[in-house]
C-alpha cells in the first residue's frame, strides 16, 4: 500500500448554525474533484477519501469558511466563535494569536507518516522555543506546533512547521505499509504472532510494526519490508 489514498470522517454540525449543510458539502465537491465523497450522515458527519494533498487542501478551506464567517449581530458573532472553538478544539487549532500570545502552526499529516516520523525522527518534533504536540483523528493527525508570539518565537515555529512539512513529503515518497491479517483469531493465535514481531524488530530497526486487533501494519521502505515479511516466513 502506497501513501497516496487516505479517508477522513468529517464533522459538518459545528456549520450548522450558519450554512445549509448540504450546500456546503456541493460546495467542498466543487472545491475537491479528486475527493470522494460518502453521504452526509443525519448528526452532520461525512466520510471523505481521496490523495492526502487533496484532503489537506480541504481542511484548509473548511477552516477558511470559518475564519471568514461575517460577524453580524451579538448572537451571530456568538455562533462565530463557538464555531471557532469546536474547530480548534476538534482538529487541534487553527493558526492564530491567543490570549496568552502564542501563535499556532498547524500541519496535517497521514497517521502512519506520523508515527513513524515519532519513532525514528523524533527531533523534527523537538523544535527550540516550541511546543509540538499532535492529535489524531483516523487516518490524519493533525500536528500543533505552538510558539511564543515575539518574531523570534514565530520564526522558531514556521522552521518546525518547514522541517515536519519536508520530512513528512520525503517519507512519503519512500514509505509503503504492509498489512500483515492474523491467519489464527484465537488469542493465544495472535499473541504468537505479536510476540514473533517483536522478537524480529531490532533486527529491522527502520520498520514501524503497528500491532492491531486484527491485523499487524507494517511501515517502512519496500525493501525493509520485504526483508521484514521474510523473516517471518521463515
Amino acid at each position: 500500500q502506497v501513501f497516496l489514498c487516505v479517508t477522513s470522517t468529517l464533522s459538518m454540525a459545528v456549520f450548522r448554525d450558519c450554512f445549509v449543510l448540504e450546500d456546503l458539502v456541493e460546495e467542498m465537491k466543487k472545491q475537491s474533484p479528486a475527493l470522494d465523497f460518502g453521504p452526509l450522515q443525519p448528526e452532520g458527519k461525512i466520510a471523505v477519501q481521496g490523495p492526502f494533498p487533496a484532503l489537506r487542501k480541504l481542511r484548509e478551506f473548511l477552516l477558511w469558511k470559518a475564519k471568514s464567517l461575517p460577524e453580524g449581530d451579538k448572537r451571530e458573532g456568538k455562533s462565530h466563535q463557538r464555531l471557532r472553538r469546536e474547530l480548534q478544539e476538534h482538529r487541534g487549532a487553527t493558526e492564530r494569536r491567543n490570549s496568552s500570545q502564542k501563535e499556532t502552526q498547524v500541519v496535517l499529516l497521514d497517521t502512519d507518516i506520523y508515527l513513524y516520523m515519532r519513532s525514528f525522527h523524533p527531533k523534527a518534533f523537538q523544535g527550540s522555543a516550541v511546543v509540538i504536540s499532535g492529535v489524531t483523528d483516523g487516518d490524519i493527525t493533525t500536528v500543533c506546533i505552538e510558539s511564543a508570539g515575539r518574531k523570534a518565537g514565530a520564526a522558531h515555529g514556521l522552521r518546525a512547521k518547514k522541517t515536519i512539512e519536508g520530512l513528512s513529503v520525503e517519507l512519503q515518497r519512500i514509505l509503503r505499509k504492509e498489512r500483515i491479517c492474523f491467519k489464527e483469531h484465537s488469542r493465544a493465535g495472535k499473541h504468537r504472532y505479536k510476540e514473533l514481531c517483536e522478537r524480529l524488530k531490532p533486527q529491522h530497526p527502520g520498520v514501524l510494526v503497528l500491532p492491531c486487533d486484527t491485523h499487524i501494519d507494517l511501515v517502512g521502505t519496500s525493501a525493509g519490508i520485504l526483508e521484514f515479511t521474510e523473516d517471518m516466513k521463515r
